[in-house]
């Protein structure tokens, strides 16, 4: 929290990072997919803030959709809530651009077909509601 009792600008990038490790460690290794735990860079990171994020103990709902699939990077968006439900207020929207690497190589790499399977299974999963594009 920052000096005003908000969730600072700091916390809420590492609440984007949980959530994101959640779908795309954990959930794509349920999938058959674990080439993307081996390696992803973030090319760009963007956060608007629509109101104060809030946590006093309670939990916060972080949904994420997959915007964009190219063949070396992917988009996602994020919408999070101040409380648990989809009816709770929208108080952050975000997007990251990611990008597969191979970090023994030391170079970008292309997405595989696996990936990109896991990946359109979360395309469009949350609606949009407001521009979250740069």
């Amino acid at each position: 929290m920052d000096m005003y009792g908000h969730v600072n600008h700091a916390r809420t990038v590492t609440l984007l990072e949980e959530a994101r490790g959640d779908m795309l460690f954990r959930e794509a290794a349920a999938y058959g997919t674990e080439d993307l735990a081996k390696g992803l860079v973030v090319a760009r990171l963007d956060v608007q803030y629509k109101a104060p994020l809030f946590a006093f103990g309670t939990t916060l709902r972080v949904e994420i959709s997959v915007r964009e699939i190219r063949s070396a990077y992917f988009v996602l968006d994020y919408r999070v809530r101040s409380g648990p439900t989809e009816d709770d207020p929208v108080a952050v929207t975000a997007s990251t651009t990611l990008a597969p690497f191979d970090f023994v190589a030391q170079k970008p790499r292309r997405i595989s077909q696996g990936e990109r399977e896991f990946l359109s299974t979360w395309h469009n999963a949350v609606p949009e509601d407001g521009d979250n594009s740069a």
